[in-house]
């Protein structure tokens, strides 16, 4: 079954001023259900779900209330999907000066792919959108080759510190926000937005049809 969008669901792309391009978190899925969204409903945040518990209990042995640990819906996702197929995700959590990037899952078969470099990216500009200037993560020694290659650094001369049994470093980067991320002093109409969609116009910019 394909989650292809509808064609009375516009897809991302189709949400961004004309004079600039899509941003990768922006550019939604294409006629086969492939690409990356920000996740906004039910259905994507199971398929989320699903992609994580795959990766880190199935794989690595994570135990549920580790891997699903209650910042799931205090946080935003961003989940990529191969032909209607959930395949990975990332999760951003955000704090007063800093944007916590975690939980990068991808699934086993579609690890060939540059999907895990694209999640990352997204969510970068994700935060650059919200006008955030820090981005912290922790990174295991495996992975932490990954996360050089997008800018970020070891902090505090990579001491270590252990998280359910596994040794990690503090990660931190400095980003520069868009031109045209969300500000106080915008139009304010921006910031009942959903997520990700700060240009395209939302349900509470209409009238509403239950009046009197």
């Amino acid at each position: 079954m394909s989650s292809a969008p509808s064609p009375t669901q516009p897809t991302a792309s189709m949400q961004v001023p004309p004079d600039r391009k899509p941003r990768r978190y922006e550019k939604g899925l294409d006629a086969n259900g492939t690409g990356l969204v920000v996740v906004h409903s039910m259905d994507d945040f199971v398929k989320m779900a699903v992609v994580r518990a795959a990766v880190y209990m199935g794989e690595k042995a994570f135990a549920y209330d580790q891997q699903f640990d209650g910042n799931d819906f205090a946080a935003t996702h961003l989940l990529a999907s191969v032909r209607g197929e959930p395949a990975g995700c990332i999760r951003i959590r955000f704090f007063g000066d800093f944007a916590k990037m975690e939980r990068l899952a991808v699934r086993r078969e579609f690890r060939k792919s540059r999907l895990a470099f694209e999640l990352v990216r997204a969510a970068v500009d994700l935060c650059r959108a919200k006008g955030y200037r820090k981005l912290y993560g922790h990174a295991s020694e495996e992975y932490l080759s990954f996360w050089l290659h997008f800018g970020f650094k070891v902090r505090d001369n990579g001491a270590p510190f252990e998280l359910a049994s596994w040794p990690l470093v503090e990660m931190i980067e400095d980003i520069e926000p868009f031109d045209d991320a969300v500000r106080l002093g915008d139009d304010p109409i921006r910031t009942i937005r959903p997520e990700g969609s700060w240009n395209q116009p939302c349900a509470l910019e209409r009238a509403s049809t239950l009046a009197s």
